[in-house]
C-alpha cells in the first residue's frame, strides 16, 4: 500500500482529485486546472504540493521531454479507505459501525444507493459465509 499510513493535507487532496480526475498532468497543467487565473503564481505552490505527494508514495514522476508528467499512485478508493480506518480507530475503537450508521442516518440515501449498500452486505455475508463452511474431505 502506498502512502504508509501518511496521511494528505487539504490541498494535497486536491491535487490528486485533478490526478484522479484528469490523469497524469504536468505541474503546468495542475495549476492551471486549480487556479487557471494566477496559474503562473500558484506554478511553485503545485510543485511543491507534488514533490511532499510523491516523498508520501501518493505520486511517481515520470520524464516528458523538459517536464515531468505526475500520476497518481493511490487511488480514490484506497486514500478513502484509509481515511476511515484513521477515523474509526480514533473515534470508535476501531469499530466501522458507529462510522456507517452516522453516515446512513443523516445522509439522504437514494434508492440506488440503498440498493448498492443492500447488495454490499449482501455479497459480503456471502463471502463470510463461504468462507466458514468446513470444507469436505477429499480422499
Amino acid at each position: 500500500m502506498t502512502g504508509k499510513g501518511r496521511d494528505v493535507t487539504d490541498a494535497e487532496l486536491g491535487v490528486l482529485q485533478v490526478l484522479w480526475n484528469q490523469g497524469p498532468r504536468t505541474i503546468r497543467e495542475v495549476a492551471a486546472i486549480l487556479d487557471a487565473p494566477h496559474q503562473d503564481v500558484y506554478y511553485a505552490t503545485v510543485k511543491k504540493l507534488l514533490e511532499r505527494l510523491e516523498a508520501k508514495g501518493f505520486v511517481r514522476r515520470e520524464p516528458q521531454g523538459i517536464a515531468y508528467l505526475y500520476a497518481a499512485t493511490v487511488g480514490r478508493d484506497e486514500l478513502v479507505g484509509q481515511r476511515l480506518r484513521v477515523l474509526s480507530e480514533s473515534l470508535c475503537d476501531g469499530s466501522v459501525t458507529p462510522l456507517l450508521t452516522q453516515l446512513a442516518r443523516h445522509e439522504r440515501l437514494s434508492k440506488k444507493q440503498q440498493a448498492a449498500l443492500l447488495a454490499l452486505i449482501d455479497e459480503l455475508a456471502a463471502s463470510e459465509d463461504k468462507s466458514l463452511k468446513p470444507q469436505g474431505r477429499r480422499k
